[in-house]
């Protein structure tokens, strides 16, 4: 613990995986593969990282023998042996071990929560929500700021587009960055935004907007969310009325809002180890355009997305505790053994990034 390894990460990630047994064993729930209903995980995540293993070294390669190409078998290798160096092949293998473990059991702990808790907390957000913007539903603001045209298309892609980042910044924190430090910081606040997000679903269910008042959402034209949104509520009742005669998951819970939560968490890090200007403008153009899609779609309440960026900042905190990235309580990026004297700033993680090229 307290180093750039991933101890607090897999401890979190077993922890979780203990709870998701105690509910599914004291419910009598299934445990289901959360993406496997039409490709196993065990079957992509080979793949997603066979993909990422060969955009880091292929590029390289070619570039290598761009005026020699039958030297790229030989130079391929070449760029193999530099680049991973079995410290960094188990680093990579615990580190995805670790988030997809903890990932597995978010999703099953989420799919459990209206067996435990059968409270739903919507009508009560609804009512913050309206407080806070002086009377005025924040969807309904934002329908008439923007329309309900091609907004909605632009929304939707935003939305989807977040579910792609996860899996890009966890290749570049596991496979492309030499910067173990910086890596494994990263991996284990996207693990502790698992833990915390589960957390708060058993302690506050919702449904969210678009279920619990869809008719505000009405005016909206159809978008691959809504077919999205439509097949998640026809999954949850499938799973309600009978868990154990579907392979899907129950995966509607509103606050907080991960998406949002997971992009602070982006921020943050982006931040604090001194990336790129452009690199941190966009996590932080991307979050507002997050936090706006997942309002405007009807997927959040407003306070949704301030439980999320609340979770996104402290599993940042804790995660600097507990990968050693601190000077007392403070995140700080702690400097490995070796590594330049400056700050990450040439690159993903610059100090690794001028080893690795």
């Amino acid at each position: 613990m307290g180093k750039a390894n991933f101890k607090f990460a897999g401890a979190a990630a077993v922890l979780l995986a203990i709870a998701t047994l105690f509910v599914a064993w004291h419910y009598d729930l299934p445990i289901r593969d959360p993406d496997g209903v039409v490709v196993p995980m065990y079957v992509q995540l080979p793949i997603i990282v066979l993909l990422a293993f060969l955009i880091d070294v292929l590029p390289r390669s070619v570039y290598r023998t761009w005026r020699a190409p039958r030297e790229l078998p030989a130079r391929f290798m070449d760029v193999v042996h530099e680049r991973w160096q079995r410290s960094h092949v188990a680093f990579a293998i615990a580190g995805l071990a670790a988030w997809y473990l903890s990932y597995a059991a978010f999703r099953n702990l989420k799919s459990y929560v209206p067996f435990v808790n059968k409270s739903l907390y919507d009508h009560q957000l609804h009512d913050l929500d309206r407080a806070i913007w002086f009377g005025h539903d924040p969807a309904a603001v934002l329908h008439s700021l923007f329309g309900t045209g091609i907004a909605a298309q632009f929304f939707s892609l935003v939305y989807v587009a977040w579910i792609a980042m996860v899996p890009v910044t966890l290749a570049v924190a596991l496979v492309w960055t030499r910067h173990t430090t910086a890596g494994s910081w990263y991996v284990t606040a996207v693990v502790l935004d698992w833990v915390l997000g589960v957390a708060i679903y058993f302690l506050v269910p919702t449904w969210g907007p678009i279920y619990s008042d869809k008719s505000q959402f009405a005016a909206l034209p159809h978008t691959y969310v809504s077919t999205l949104q439509s097949d998640m509520w026809s999954d949850r009742l499938t799973v309600l009325h009978d868990p154990w005669a579907t392979h899907a998951v129950q995966t509607i819970a509103a606050f907080a809002s991960l998406h949002v939560g997971v992009m602070v968490t982006v921020c943050l890090m982006v931040e604090l180890i001194k990336l790129k200007r452009w690199i941190r403008i966009s996590a932080w153009v991307f979050l507002v355009l997050t936090e706006i899609a997942t309002i405007y779609l009807g997927w959040h309440f407003f306070v949704d997305t301030i439980g999320g960026a609340a979770l996104g900042a402290a599993a940042v905190w804790l995660a600097a505790i507990g990968t050693g990235n601190h000077v007392g309580l403070r995140p700080r990026l702690h400097q490995e053994t070796g590594a330049p004297a400056t700050s990450p700033s040439a690159g993903l993680a610059a100090p690794a990034v001028r080893r690795a090229n």
